[in-house]
């Protein structure tokens, strides 16, 4: 084990208020960034696309939805490097963050093998679910090239995690930005034909995503490489050599978090189908609503990342003082956000839900009138939304999974959906009533994870 460098040496050091929270701020700041550029990507994807016609732009969107919930569910695994990663950079053990690290990118190679003949397969899955036979052609022929970049964007969040845990977040930044207009120019070209180019509709759309997937990964390594210190972790050197311990912890601290993050996706994907039962009209509300939450959820997501890392170095340095104020402080932080955006959503719920709408068309006004509604709840629900996500990332800071998942499962299954599904439909609110439903659902997640994590800390506490 190496002794402590100057750098995690004040990144547990300062235990002022103040010291946490602008520490926080940092870490977080470029995190949230990084998640907004991403989510860009994936509108200036959806809006161009959207050119070609309907068929190609539903086939982006459920191709989309495919590649995303095999994608969000390998990310655990990338994910459950942060924590392994924070505790040994505390430590100052450089041996110990390589290797989980190293471990951490086998397991994310192994899952895209895994997802390979699903994405593969992708064409025959969607027609077996239901869908149209040419959309499915579409979706299933973009997914034959867009689909090799799953390891690659699964790598990328395996590095993303060793590089927020030892100190170099602000990069994600930068070079989810770089992709972003890479992606929105070669988009640009390549879909729609400019500058001399083919028009390649789809086609080229899955070649844009493929290389944005992998530029991710070779920029990063690029600065990996190019950055003395992060060198001298020597991640890649002798890559084929196992750790069959790290690469078991990596898996166990990692299938819980896919499970959760899966066990959520999917609940989002019902509340859809049961909004489709209702009524075209309140379909189009829920997705507008849907899409001000998931811009406003980047917030608290970032967020938790960072403070996965900031409990993390605490923990990992033994510092009980340290780990409670990393904590209040990223609470602090996110209902203090999740509180300003929950005001504006309720303040301006019409001017917000217009956005997505062209007032042109006829049923625009009834679509309006609906959507408003559901953003006014939109604030409430990303309130408690904020709270449970960061919540779940203290949890794995200090390395517990497997509880919180089970708490998740209950609160999202047990207690949201099914409230949703009685309040909609038995009682007659209607997708008024779906929201209201996932807003308990999400109290019940917030306040049993902050629980549980309460009583992890005080329990540390008496242990020291």
């Amino acid at each position: 084990m190496t002794t402590l460098t100057a750098s995690n040496e004040t990144a547990i050091v300062d235990n002022s208020w103040k010291g946490h929270f602008l520490a926080t701020l940092a870490l977080s700041i470029p995190l949230i960034g990084a998640q907004l550029a991403q989510l860009g990507i994936h509108v200036t994807d959806v809006f161009i696309v959207g050119r070609l016609g309907t068929a190609e732009l539903a086939a982006m969107v459920l191709a989309g939805q495919y590649f995303f919930t095999l994608f969000i569910f390998g990310s655990g695994f990338a994910t459950a490097v942060v924590p392994l990663a924070a505790y040994a950079y505390a430590q100052g053990d450089t041996m110990m963050v390589r290797r989980s690290v190293r471990m951490g990118l086998w397991v994310i190679i192994g899952f895209g093998f895994v997802t390979a003949p699903p994405i593969w397969f992708a064409e025959n899955v969607l027609l077996f679910a239901g869908q149209d036979p040419h959309v499915a052609k579409l979706a299933g022929d973009y997914l034959q090239i867009a689909g090799w970049g799953m390891i690659p964007a699964l790598a990328f969040m395996v590095l993303r995690s060793f590089l927020s845990a030892v100190g170099h977040a602000r990069i994600i930044l930068y070079v989810t930005l770089v992709v972003l207009v890479f992606n929105a120019f070669c988009a640009y070209v390549l879909v729609l034909g400019h500058f001399g180019m083919p028009a390649l509709g789809m086609k080229g759309a899955a070649i844009v995503a493929l290389c944005a997937n992998v530029l991710s990964v070779l920029l990063t390594l690029v600065y990996i490489q190019k950055h003395r210190e992060l060198r001298s972790y020597e991640v890649f050197v002798r890559f084929w050599r196992s750790d069959m311990h790290v690469l078991w912890e990596v898996f166990r601290l990692g299938l819980p978090i896919c499970l959760t993050i899966l066990a959520e996706v999917s609940l989002f994907t019902v509340a859809s189908l049961l909004m489709g039962w209702i009524g075209t009209v309140e379909l189009a509300a829920h997705g507008i609503a849907l899409q001000w939450a998931s811009v406003a959820f980047m917030i608290p997501l970032g967020l938790a990342q960072a403070v996965t890392v900031r409990v993390g170095l605490a923990a990992g340095a033994a510092d009980h003082k340290a780990l409670v104020r990393a904590s209040w402080v990223a609470v602090l932080i996110a209902a203090g956000c999740s509180m300003i955006g929950s005001v504006l959503f309720a303040l301006y719920p019409v001017q917000l839900a217009s956005v997505y709408l062209d007032t042109a068309k006829p049923d625009s006004a009834a679509v309006l009138a609906y959507a408003s509604g559901l953003v006014v709840i939109a604030g409430i629900f990303q309130l408690v939304d904020g709270l449970q996500a960061v919540a779940a990332g203290l949890l794995r800071g200090v390395k517990d999974t497997t509880v919180p998942m089970i708490l998740a499962l209950i609160s999202y299954w047990p207690v949201g959906f099914l409230l949703a599904y009685v309040l909609a439909f038995p009682f007659g609110m209607g997708g008024i009533g779906i929201w209201i439903g996932f807003v308990f659902g999400l109290i019940a997640a917030s306040v049993l994870l902050l629980g549980r994590y309460v009583i992890l800390v005080r329990r540390q506490g008496r242990a020291t």
